[in-house]
């Protein structure tokens, strides 16, 4: 199911689809992709399978939310290729499983997309439209050291405020936040 469209983009399900649980795979099983996730169990992926066992806790992880939140597919209209993924959810309390009230706004490329601006452009489309629902802030938090998605945040128009170790069990993450536009 499409969720956004962008100009080049298309934001969409994650699905059991061979292609997709291949590319799932093909992305989480890079070491260059997974040093910035932080603690995941389960990644680096070492088995093809896991792919579809991280597509099963994304649908359960968001199967309550009705479409507002999930983690989607950024395929490329031109090309329909699959760029990466982006997220936009509550934030994971330090239990790790106690959802905030604080929004997280994510995205995880494959390294052949790095580069073209697929992540602000998906990232910028969730945003707007978390805003347009109401919602008041959005952060994004990013593992020290990973320069790229500090500089997608900059891209975004996000304030730096520091390391926080509020989320995701505690540990310390750059944090960047964005205000909802003035009306």
């Amino acid at each position: 199911m499409t969720v956004l469209t962008t100009e080049r983009l298309i934001l969409r399900d994650w699905t059991a689809d061979p292609a997709d649980l291949a590319r799932i795979y093909d992305m989480y099983s890079r070491s260059e992709v997974t040093r910035f996730l932080g603690v995941s169990p389960g990644l680096p992926m070492t088995n093809p399978a896991q792919a579809a066992e991280r597509l099963h806790v994304w649908r359960e992880r968001h199967a309550a939310d009705h479409g507002r939140y999930g983690t989607w597919a950024i395929e490329v209209r031109d090309t329909s290729l699959v760029a990466g993924t982006a997220l936009l959810m509550p934030l994971p309390g330090r239990d790790r499983t106690r959802r905030t009230g604080d929004i997280e706004v994510g995205w995880h490329l494959h390294p052949d997309s790095w580069g073209h601006g697929y992540a602000t452009e998906a990232a910028r489309a969730l945003v707007a439209r978390e805003f347009a629902a109401g919602t008041a802030q959005i952060h994004a938090v990013v593992t020290p050291g990973n320069e790229a998605s500090m500089a997608v945040c900059r891209r975004l128009g996000m304030t730096h405020v520091g390391r926080r170790s509020d989320w995701y069990g505690g540990e310390g993450l750059e944090t960047f936040v964005l205000a909802a536009p003035s009306v």
